[in-house]
């Protein structure tokens, strides 16, 4: 992977995608974890609504249905049963058919926020009032991956790890406080498992942080 920070989405990542290498491939290829090449891919098919098709038919993939007549009727049954109660399902419901609507609707919260929801969803949906309110959620957790990736090319420019405070740089800074927010949050047990991970795979020793440097103790 080259050396400079990279703005979302990159094209290089982007053509590779419609030329259907997957997600996993590029990150190989370019050297960073598959979720930085998931986040730019997410950008890239709010942009471009065709990608996704570009990559599957490349990729010799089956292209994605559109929906078919018991899933639109499946559409119909949850607007309508809003509609009557007033309120979105709820996913912790004791009623096993208002849990299994949460389900669906939270596939298609996540279609959107991917840019991939089919149009007949997306109309339809759109009669619902705040049905994708988790879409922060989703984004936020977009720009952790985010952050990550370019942690990892800081690290790979052969910079020390980012302070929060005496930086050099606005970069730095951001850099700096997202890392110390997430080794605070490792410390109290509240950084999801998978993050752990994520960021022990991509960038290690980040729990540790800067071994020289540091101003000696009074």
């Amino acid at each position: 992977m080259d050396r400079r920070l990279r703005r979302a989405p990159d094209a290089e990542w982007v053509l590779m995608y419609r030329l259907g290498l997957s997600r996993q491939r590029i990150a190989a290829l370019v050297r960073v974890p598959p979720a930085a090449v998931g986040y730019h891919l997410v950008i890239a098919r709010r942009q471009d609504p065709g990608l996704e098709a570009e990559h599957q038919a490349a990729a010799g993939a089956d292209p994605v249905p559109s929906p078919s007549p018991s899933d639109l009727a499946r559409l119909e049954e949850v607007i309508s049963w809003v509609a009557a109660e007033g309120r979105l399902p709820d996913g912790r419901s004791g009623d096993r058919g208002e849990r299994s609507m949460a389900r669906w609707l939270s596939g298609r919260r996540r279609e959107s926020a991917e840019g991939t929801l089919d149009p007949a969803y997306r109309d339809g949906l759109d009669r619902i009032t705040g049905w994708p309110d988790n879409r922060r959620k989703v984004e936020d957790e977009a720009r952790w991956n985010e952050r990550l990736a370019e942690l990892v090319a800081h690290r790979e420019e052969g910079n020390d790890w980012p302070r929060h405070h005496d930086y050099d740089s606005e970069r730095e800074q951001t850099l700096g406080v997202w890392i110390h927010a997430q080794r605070y949050k490792r410390r109290r047990g509240e950084l999801e498992p998978l993050k752990v991970k994520l960021l022990d795979d991509a960038v290690p020793g980040w729990q540790t942080g800067r071994t020289r440097g540091r101003p000696p103790r009074r």
